[in-house]
């Protein structure tokens, strides 16, 4: 029987891999894996924080700030609460009542601070 084909198959002896650096293959295969299986962690720049208590503010001023802001923080939660179903309501208004309870130790703590004239 005659075969069409040679056994095995002749290949062109030109392997268009012959030229390159198994060095230089091995380091893009590594370099291709870290990107996709170790990802860097992103390093954003050092920025100066939003907002903080300006040193120059007094006890009373800075105490009379957190009470307003938990007064406003109760309030919005009583708000939101009222939307939710009664599971979730639970959950809102129990929030609301540990902002609360804060809200009436800063103001506690505004009533004894002797303010400075």
């Amino acid at each position: 029987m005659f075969k069409v084909t040679p056994n095995p198959p002749e290949t062109d002896p030109a392997s268009p891999y012959e030229s390159i650096d198994s060095r230089k293959l091995h380091e893009a295969a590594e370099r291709a894996l870290d990107h996709y299986l170790n990802p860097a962690t992103p390093h954003y720049p050092a920025h100066d924080p939003m907002y903080f208590a300006n040193p120059a503010y007094t006890t009373e001023s800075l105490l009379a700030d957190a009470s307003e802001n938990l007064g406003s923080a109760s309030a919005m939660l009583d708000h939101f609460a009222a939307l939710l179903d009664t599971p979730h309501r639970k959950l809102a208004q129990g929030i609301a009542q540990l902002v609360m309870l804060g809200e009436l130790a800063v103001n506690q703590a505004l009533d004894n601070v002797e303010p400075k004239l």
